[in-house]
């Protein structure tokens, strides 16, 4: 099952976030959640299995 591990508004935040939670070898989807307002929310989704290790990656890395 997939669970949001973090919600930003920048697209560029996002791909940053997704790049760093990759290379740390997770599983991550990245879903659009304010279609009205444009392209400027978004959720970061990882496996439920992953998301103590995801968690721990955001943290070391200042987001």
């Amino acid at each position: 099952m997939w669970t949001v591990v973090y919600m930003a508004q920048d697209r560029e935040f996002v791909q940053q976030l997704q790049t760093i939670l990759e290379d740390g070898g997770l599983i991550v989807k990245v879903r659009p959640v304010c279609k009205d307002a444009g392209d400027n929310c978004f959720e970061v989704l990882v496996p439920e299995s992953e998301i103590e290790q995801a968690h721990e990656m955001i943290i070391e890395k200042g987001f």
